[in-house]
């Protein structure tokens, strides 16, 4: 048999790759990648067998214009005759997804793995075996498989990752060669870079600075550790960003690691990090991995914009910055695009910023999913955060147990005090509204959406500011970027806001109020009070005052700061962070801890299937997306609303529309009906303007009375 003439893709100009050239390319790659976490011959097998069912008469009609026909299975099959089903498994969905792999009693049809192998061994897929040379090695060991299924479910992940991305790299070599990828600087470059960069920080004259100095140098030191699980315990404004990036630049090339990887709740955030890291690091280093970041690879984009869109597919650049939501959303996925980034977290530094908000209800799968990072994939990991969430007894589960990387910063908080606490009790809008108008600049944090907007119409209108996402996010940019040239002018500048600007925003005011919240959210509202410590912190007064009703959103976390501060203790007090997260999750309860019962589903099983990967992928939402996108024509949105009325679509026009949009509640939406252009179930454009305001966003009016949250 000549395998030669079989052809595994076809150019337009008539070009062929070879079956056999294909996957000896594919298993190379896939070696490649899973040697960053020991599995290299694991990699090169599942390489070598993915596309053995393109050696059938019915594959080499499909390619050249035929019927549909399922290759995938012949290599799960012959995978499988060798014992190796965590191999069957990945390369039977490396293009439809990994599937349930359900039970030996599922039947042929059935959508699982044992399902889809028994009608192949059945003969219900084309006959590959009269045409395939039979070459595919007995399966490679892999260490600790079969011990724990939670922990086997990852390392497929793992491996399927590691194939999809070489499955994706080699056919893009044949069929579009003059894609450019990579050309990145080396880590051991980017660290000489950051060194030169923080090189004029080095002889500190303010107590502070000097402060943030010792905190770099910290995490510099500390980078020689080996690899493994840190804490990194910064106030707000200790300058946590740079010192995070210099522990992971040093501590990636001390260990001959790959990459860094920042993992963020807002894009606010980051969009700041980002911005900072290229401004250090060089703008072709870092990549931006959110929601609003992407663009399509179509003709006007320009060369750095399609290198950053193919580093998105697969997060080889050497910084990447993205969300919590891609970030743990992509580690319990099962479909391959969104997988094929896995294999880079191997080997690679990840810093989760403002730990703290990792979500209460999904705080369980994400542990494990960090956990399994860091002792089976050779990652580190940092938790890093001004209140770091009590999380030793969730990693101890893994055998792991958190450093500090700055112990004598918690030793030492006192240091870094700039705000005086003061508890105000009842406050209600009257008064709350009378106090925040003696001040002259102040921020005011309120719980709900509706209570911002009602507080803001009590101000004086000169000089007050109203902040919420019922505002689209260019809207909210540009009143941001008011507030700063007011405060920093010193002129009067009274702000109500959410939560939203808790984390990430830098603003610096001389007084905030907070509304009762969870111990963390009030200490992030703080932070945005004397943020440079250019004034007495006895001068600094951070308020807390209880408002009209909790709502059932807050109910827990409010109850863990009660508790947490019974004893009137001082809430920036490590202790009292430590008390107020061991009562947060006392009250949620570890069952409420894992809402989706993701690891109970791959260690027991879900509804009779086990490695449940589909339904686990389906179930899993980090955030409940149960919003829908009202397009504001605001400004600029006017233009891009106009191309989504017309009929126009793509990726970057979507990036450029979500600027101008909010996300409402079905009940709004529904409200809304009679002055939006719908363009789909889930989205429409506002088409009465009477309902945005230039101060406050979209009208809550159409809401009737239903409190809306951040």
């Amino acid at each position: 048999m000549d395998e030669k003439k079989y052809a595994a893709h076809i150019r337009e100009d008539g070009s062929i790759q070879t079956v056999e050239a294909h996957l000896a390319g594919t298993a190379e790659l896939a070696a490649g990648f899973a040697s960053a976490f020991g599995a290299a011959e694991a990699g090169r097998f599942i390489g070598k067998a993915h596309d053995i069912g393109k050696y059938s008469q019915q594959f080499q009609r499909r390619i050249r214009g035929g019927p549909i026909c399922d290759h995938a299975t012949a290599g799960a099959i012959e995978c499988a005759r060798r014992g190796a089903d965590w191999a069957a498994s990945a390369v039977m969905g490396h293009h439809s997804g990994l599937p349930d792999v359900g039970n030996i009693g599922d039947v042929p049809g059935d959508a699982t793995y044992f399902g889809r192998l028994k009608r192949g061994l059945a003969g219900g897929i084309p006959n590959y075996m009269d045409d395939w040379a039979g070459d595919l090695q007995n399966a490679p060991g892999l260490p600790g498989w079969g011990q724990d299924a939670l922990a086997d479910s990852f390392l497929v992940r793992m491996l399927y990752s590691c194939l999809v991305d070489a499955d994706y790299l080699d056919t893009e070599r044949f069929m579009a060669p003059a894609r450019e990828r990579g050309a990145y600087d080396t880590l051991p470059a980017l660290l000489d870079r950051l060194n030169a960069y923080v090189s004029r920080w080095s002889d500190p004259q303010t107590a502070l600075n000097k402060r943030r100095w010792a905190i770099l140098s910290a995490c510099r030191d500390s980078a020689a550790s080996s690899r493994g699980l840190y804490t990194l315990t910064v106030p707000t404004g200790g300058g946590k960003t740079v010192a995070s990036l210099a522990f992971a630049l040093a501590h990636a090339v001390k260990n001959g690691m790959d990459r860094v990887i920042y993992v963020v709740p807002y894009t606010s955030i980051i969009e700041q990090n980002a911005q900072v890291f290229r401004e250090i690091l060089g703008d072709g280093n870092v990549l931006e991995h959110h929601a609003g970041s992407l663009t399509d690879m179509d003709e006007n984009a320009t060369p750095e914009q399609r290198r950053q869109a193919l580093a998105a597919e697969n997060w080889d650049a050497p910084v990447v910055v993205t969300t919590a939501v891609r970030f743990f959303e992509a580690l319990y996925a099962s479909r391959s695009s969104r997988c094929r980034r896995l294999h880079n977290l191997a080997n690679s530094v990840l810093i989760f910023d403002e730990a703290q908000m990792l979500p209460v209800e999904h705080l369980r799968p994400c542990v494990a999913a960090i956990a399994h990072l860091v002792k089976d994939f050779r990652a580190t990991a940092v938790l890093c955060t001004a209140t770091q969430p009590a999380l030793d007894t969730y990693f101890s589960l893994y055998g792991l147990a958190p450093a500090e990387l700055c112990p004598h910063v918690t030793a030492d908080a006192g240091a870094f005090r700039r705000v005086t606490f003061r508890f105000a009790g009842q406050l209600d809008g009257p008064a709350l509204a009378s106090e925040l108008s003696e001040r002259d600049q102040v921020l005011c944090i309120v719980n709900t959406r509706k209570q911002a907007a009602d507080l803001f119409a009590a101000l004086p209108e000169t000089g007050s500011f109203h902040l919420s996402t019922l505002m689209c996010p260019a809207h909210r940019r540009t009143v941001l970027t008011a507030i700063r040239d007011r405060l920093k002018a010193g002129k009067v500048c009274r702000v109500v806001s959410t939560s939203l600007v808790e984390a990430g925003v830098d603003v610096d005011f001389p007084a905030v109020y907070r509304q009762m919240a969870g111990l963390d959210s009030m200490l992030q509202a703080a932070g945005r009070c004397n943020r440079e410590g250019k004034r007495p912190a006895e001068d600094s007064v951070v308020t807390i005052f209880e408002g009209n009703g909790t709502p059932p959103l807050f109910q827990a976390n409010v109850r863990a700061a009660r508790e947490a501060l019974a004893d009137g203790g001082d809430p920036a007090a490590p202790e009292a962070v430590g008390r107020y997260f061991h009562s947060l999750f006392d009250l949620r309860g570890e069952q409420s801890m894992d809402k989706c019962g993701v690891l109970d589903a791959f260690r027991h099983g879900l509804e009779g299937r086990a490695m449940p990967f589909r339904t686990v992928s389906e179930r899993f939402r980090l955030i409940d997306n149960a919003t829908k996108t009202v397009y504001v024509p605001w400004g600029e949105g006017a233009a891009l609303t106009e191309r989504l009325l017309s009929g126009e679509r793509g990726r970057t026009l979507y990036r450029q529309a979500g600027q101008y949009s909010v996300s409402v509640y079905e009940q709004h939406f529904k409200a809304l009906a009679p002055a939006l252009t719908f363009l789909d179930e889930d989205s429409a454009v506002l088409n009465d303007m009477s309902l945005y305001s230039d101060m406050t966003g979209l009208s809550l009016e159409a809401d009737l009375g239903r409190a809306l949250f951040v």
